[in-house]
């Protein structure tokens, strides 16, 4: 129902526009239903497209800088998830991040690697491939095409937007990393980076640390955290909750 909203919400500004605003809602409102109803082969595309845009404008490690390296040392032998092959690159930035995207891409920000050990680094790993084994960056990535095609219409009627809307992959690239996944899908893609973790035979208790190590950094002074890791704290939501779930999973299984 929500592209029907939107696209009744586009139409219905029509009365207050003029005509050379009408292939801007035309698109707006046609990008809409295409996003709302793609199916998982363009949905590939789409992803692909989108993260070799996202690479060709970030730093990416060459394979023989350290931090290269190293990711490729730690994920050579993780090959695919659930039938989606398996990449990984890291970003050299200093904030703290990490990403999925459903075309099975996982970048990791450089500055993540400097306070993580290897075997925090696999579970944090381990939960974003979980993202894409559950598909849920599948689902986040469908919902922010729907919102860049929406900002497409509304640039019609905003000077902001339209700044904003004139570079899809600028608007596509905010949808998307501003995505929040709900507390179950987080749930989820911790439990499966548990489960990964024990797989390879690594202690999972690793989850259980960097996601403290997280935790400590969002405790610490809001004035020292950059605006790249306070939207990583709004789009995986609940840590001290999921700390207390993995700690207590760690427990059972004799990890703790």
């Amino acid at each position: 129902m929500k592209i029907f909203f939107t696209i009744i919400l586009l139409i219905s500004c029509i009365n207050y526009s003029n005509a050379q605003r009408w292939d801007r809602i035309i698109s707006g409102a046609s990008k809409a239903y295409q996003a709302y109803t793609i199916s998982d082969a363009e949905m590939a595309d789409y992803a692909k497209e989108y993260i070799t845009q996202l690479d060709a404008r970030n730093i990416v490690c060459k394979k023989s800088n350290k931090y290269a390296v190293r990711l490729n040392k730690l994920t050579q032998n993780f090959k695919s998830a659930n039938g989606i092959t398996l990449n990984f690159k890291v970003y050299h930035i200093s904030d703290i991040n990490a990403f999925a995207c459903p075309d099975g891409s996982i970048r990791v920000y450089s500055g993540l690697m400097d306070i993580m050990t290897d075997n925090e680094i696999l579970g944090i790993i381990g939960h974003e491939i979980g993202h894409i084994a559950n598909r849920d960056s599948k689902d986040a990535f469908k919902n922010a095409l729907i919102t860049s095609a929406i900002m497409d219409g509304a640039a019609a009627f905003s000077y902001k937007a339209t700044l904003f809307s004139d570079s899809s992959l600028g608007a596509l690239s905010a949808a998307y990393l501003e995505a929040n996944y709900s507390r179950k899908q987080e749930f989820a893609a911790d439990e499966y980076g548990y489960n990964f973790l024990k797989r390879i035979g690594i202690n999972p208790k690793a989850m259980v640390l960097a996601l403290k190590k997280l935790n400590n950094l969002k405790n610490s002074s809001e004035s020292s955290i950059s605006d790249v890791l306070m939207q990583l704290f709004s789009t995986h939501p609940a840590l001290e909750e999921r700390i207390k779930i993995m700690e207590q999973k760690a427990r059972q299984d004799g990890y703790l």
